[in-house]
């Protein structure tokens, strides 16, 4: 199932940067699927990468001392390690128009990619994405405003897992950008599949996260970690993955300490966060469309705030399943 963005609402999410397309696919037998974001111009990209649990694609690459200075597409995706294939189907979508690094007797798709952990959800494991959800996404990426909330990669993503089973809640996809005066303009896309709870950091109050055991409530991270309880989500089951963009023009070091920055988001929205059963990473991505000499401690602080919007917004866009709540689920309850 496609979500291809519709004119209906402003484009105040990653498509707010100019020349980078956004689009999902969501498989329908279990709560999993990709998101794409496409760079078909080319964009130069950075990488910081946190947590105990990662799962990448193409990484290392992206070090500022490495010979490739440009991506052309990055790929978010659920069912774990699986999921990187669906980088492959980008990789084939891009190949057949024939854009890529060219190596003179081919180009070559730069494709990285980062996975979250949702096998558990739903009835069935076996289900993952491939390189046909990759390739899926790319078909349905454009520039206008994005669907968020349970689809592409944040289908299956789930959030509060410190109180154990049975008393997380339901992830998703937000996005969030700002544009400044000079036309500068910083975004975000993410996908919150976290161990801790999301807080707003415009009020400090809990949006969603783990639940009392009752159920009814939300019993917030910060005061049981306080009571000695212990972020119990288990290695590899979790991971929050995003990217933050810019039209600015930066370097790849540069890119790299906007990734750096941008992790500031999840640190101020998501409690705890980066812990050992995480595989939290940010892509950042510069398409140089602005040629005023960029700031970076601006456009890294910009990339934070615009993370942390796009984090809370992916978690009240969400909508329940069987056993996870949603935040709206909640409210009455609070």
């Amino acid at each position: 199932m496609t979500h291809p963005g519709t004119h209906a609402q402003s484009r105040r999410g990653l498509t707010a940067v100019d020349g980078i397309k956004v689009g999902h696919h969501t498989l329908n037998a279990r709560p999993t699927g990709c998101t794409v974001v496409l760079v078909e111009a080319g964009a130069v990209a950075g990488v910081d990468v946190r947590g105990g649990a990662p799962g990448t694609r193409e990484t290392d690459l992206l070090n500022p001392a490495k010979t490739v200075q440009t991506v052309h597409a990055i790929v978010l995706s659920g069912g774990s390690a699986f999921g990187l294939d669906a980088a492959s189907g980008v990789m084939q979508y891009l190949s057949e128009r024939d854009i890529g690094y060219d190596t003179r007797v081919a180009k070559v798709p730069i494709v990285p990619a980062a996975i979250l952990f949702d096998l558990g959800i739903g009835d069935d494991p076996s289900i993952r994405p491939t390189a046909d959800c990759g390739y899926q996404a790319a078909a349905a990426a454009g520039t206008g405003p994005i669907t968020e909330g349970n689809v592409g990669a944040g289908a299956g993503a789930t959030i509060g897992k410190t109180g154990g089973p049975g008393r997380a809640m339901k992830g998703g996809v937000g996005s969030a950008a700002v544009t400044m005066p000079s036309g500068l303009v910083v975004a975000a896309l993410v996908a919150v599949n976290a161990v801790g709870d999301v807080i707003d950091p415009a009020t400090g109050q809990v949006v969603a996260g783990v639940r009392t055991e009752d159920g009814e409530r939300l019993a917030d991270a910060r005061l049981l970690l306080r009571a000695g309880a212990s972020a119990r989500g288990r290695p590899g089951e979790n991971t929050t993955i995003g990217v933050v963009a810019t039209n600015a023009r930066l370097t790849q070091a540069q890119a790299t300490v906007m990734a750096q920055m941008a992790h500031d988001g999840f640190a101020r929205a998501i409690v705890p966060s980066h812990t050992p059963n995480d595989g939290d990473a940010i892509f950042a991505l510069a398409t140089g469309l602005h040629t005023e000499p960029p700031r970076l401690a601006t456009i890294g602080a910009l990339a934070a705030d615009v993370m942390a919007e796009a984090i809370v917004r992916a978690i009240r866009a969400a909508t329940g399943i069987p056993g996870y709540p949603a935040a709206r689920d909640l409210r009455a309850g609070q």
